[in-house]
């Protein structure tokens, strides 16, 4: 099995580290396309929330992880934390990931039968 070179690893990080720091700051504040469509039929107050009508949206509670420290792209709730939210969110994914790759990669080759010559 070919091994990919240390500088592949450290290309597709930067890159991930760039999308999710810098990049994340350009997204829209604006509901999404689900937002909107849950919000259709539905009479909203000044901050956009559903105040009346007939509408999904009137039904919808807090998430469960709502106050979790990365709750809304942000660290804390705090505003202007979108790219750091998104760079601690990268580096834990790939830690996981790693983790479970070791994990796994070990338990193959454990299992592995051997060749009896």
């Amino acid at each position: 099995m070919k091994k990919l070179p240390l500088a592949f690893y450290a290309g597709f990080l930067v890159v991930a580290l760039l999308l999710a720091g810098v990049v994340s700051y350009a997204a829209s504040g604006s509901p999404d396309g689900l937002d909107a469509v849950t919000q259709t039929g539905c009479e909203l107050d000044e901050s956009g929330e559903p105040v009346g009508g007939q509408c999904i949206a009137r039904n919808a509670g807090e998430h469960a992880t709502g106050g979790s420290p990365l709750a809304d792209y942000a660290v804390g709730g705090s505003e202007g934390t979108t790219g750091v939210a998104g760079v601690i969110g990268v580096l834990l994914t790939l830690l996981v990931a790693g983790g479970l790759f070791r994990v796994l990669r070990r338990r193959s080759r454990d299992e592995a039968p051997t060749q009896v010559e």
